[in-house]
């Protein structure tokens, strides 16, 4: 089900700004795009995702925590799986397949259409400035709040907070959108008007809902 942009039963503010979160909405990225080439069977690659370099792991990255240090960490723990684990920041801008073509169709349209547009991603501090470089798309943003230079990640309430205050946004007329259900809500619960992105074409619907303006017809 498509969740509204503040819920029915709240009158919704005009949208003066929207903040994106990156992966899963504006590139492609899932560790499986490298470790496809590091294993041949499938299982065995899912048991290394889901039991050694897991979501919970990484996410220490998104906390501020060096990429260095947490995997001389995990490569002590897990020695005969070094070069697998090593691989992971070494080789990162191959988990990233490439940009989520829709959605920066959607975003020129919108920084075409003169909306501020600012990004608030869980991300490492020191990948997310090769990520920056590598998309032209970010060049459309007025500011950016990564989670790894500030030491807070999302759903934390005050991430959110910061970010109003750094830009000076009124949180009742910014606009979230991610494709994690819990962070979008956690914005909803500092005041926000939140999208839960689930593809291009949805996200167009939902804006165009909003009276926000679309390429037409919606990719």
């Amino acid at each position: 089900m498509v969740e509204s942009a503040a819920g029915d039963s709240v009158a919704r503010e005009p949208v003066e700004a929207v903040v994106f979160d990156v992966g899963g909405v504006l590139i492609d990225w899932d560790p499986r795009h490298l470790y496809r080439k590091l294993f041949d069977d499938a299982e065995a690659m899912e048991r290394f995702l889901s039991e050694v370099c897991t979501q919970s792991w990484n996410e220490q990255v998104d906390v501020g925590r060096p990429t260095a240090e947490i995997t001389e960490e995990l490569s002590r723990e897990h020695p005969d799986k070094r070069p697998l684990i090593e691989s992971y920041y070494a080789r990162f801008s191959e988990m990233i397949a490439g940009p989520i073509d829709g959605s920066v169709t959607i975003l020129e349209r919108l920084h075409r259409h003169g909306l501020p547009l600012f990004v608030l991603s869980n991300f490492s501090a020191e990948i997310f400035p090769p990520t920056r470089r590598r998309f032209s798309f970010f060049e459309r943003f007025a500011g950016f709040v990564i989670s790894g230079s500030e030491g807070i990640k999302k759903p934390d309430r005050r991430i959110y907070e910061l970010l109003i205050r750094r830009f000076g946004l009124r949180p009742s007329r910014t606009l979230f959108i991610d494709d994690r259900a819990d962070n979008a809500e956690a914005a909803r619960n500092a005041g926000w008007q939140a999208l839960h992105f689930h593809s291009p074409a949805q996200l167009a619907r939902d804006l165009a809902a909003l009276g926000l303006p679309v390429p037409s017809p919606a990719h």
